[in-house]
């Protein structure tokens, strides 16, 4: 459950946070195929699962824990001394590549998204590097394109989502007049108005009831994401690379 709208030492309430809390949480891997998410899971987790020059050489999605390194997690464990340590970790996910259609099935569409649904947040690779041996499922390299069809499949998925949530909410409005059928419609109105408009449900500003309700939707947009750039060694080495503005910019 979010924080029900605490207040800053200003007096200013907090955004309320999208997701559960946990020590114990579920990370996928996503972007489109070919971008380098089975050698990220890779190094992550030191295992040596196929990555191969192809598109949707992962089908079903692979996984393995990752512990979480905290110092204050092992100062507490050295002062007390207890029976059992039991440190955080981190669940990651490699999911097959999405492509444009992914919400209509196109490719492995539903169920790659069925897979992100499952998890607790997104990291999302793009390929920022031109090498004519590796295939690009569009022919050219644009990290930008690529963000935006990732994004906007998600969003797409999610418009679907709530408009099926929004015919069921009316159906039960017509034989109860249960306040809260009415509250999460409401909130399901403006959940797609804002997906239509291009904003991801992450990205907007919802008060601490709304964001309780959000998060039993499980709405892919509304998970936490972090990007993540995949450029070559060379580019990394001078920290410079032609694409990273037009990265930085969207």
């Amino acid at each position: 459950m979010p924080p029900k709208g605490a207040k800053s030492k200003e007096g200013v309430a907090e955004r309320p946070i999208l997701g559960r809390f946990s020590s114990h949480l579920k990370i996928g891997i996503v972007g489109l195929p070919n971008v380098g998410k089975s050698t990220l899971f890779n190094t992550l987790t030191k295992l040596s699962i196929p990555a191969e020059n192809f598109p949707f050489c992962t089908i079903e999605p692979n996984e393995a824990r990752v512990n979480i390194p905290d110092e204050r997690f092992e100062w507490l464990c050295q002062l007390y001394k207890p029976k059992s340590e039991v440190s955080a970790f981190l669940e990651i996910h490699d999911i097959a590549g999405l492509v444009r259609g992914a919400h209509e099935g196109q490719g492995l569409g539903n169920s790659f998204l069925s897979h992100i649904r499952a998890v607790d947040g997104i990291f999302h690779v793009i390929r920022a590097f031109e090498d004519p041996n590796i295939v690009h499922v569009d022919d050219s390299v644009d990290p930008v394109r690529d963000l935006e069809t990732i994004s906007l499949e998600l969003r797409l998925k999610d418009i679907e989502f709530v408009d099926r949530k929004i015919e069921d909410l009316e159906k039960s409005m017509k034989r109860s007049n249960d306040k809260q059928l009415k509250i999460e419609h409401e909130l399901c109105v403006r959940v797609k108005g804002s997906l239509e408009e291009g904003k991801d449900a992450r990205l907007v500003d919802w008060k601490a009831a709304d964001a309780e309700i959000l998060n039993t939707f499980q709405l892919l947009t509304a998970k936490p994401v972090v990007y993540l750039v995949n450029m070559n060694e060379k580019d990394y080495q001078r920290k410079k690379n032609k694409f990273l503005p037009k990265i930085h910019a969207w």
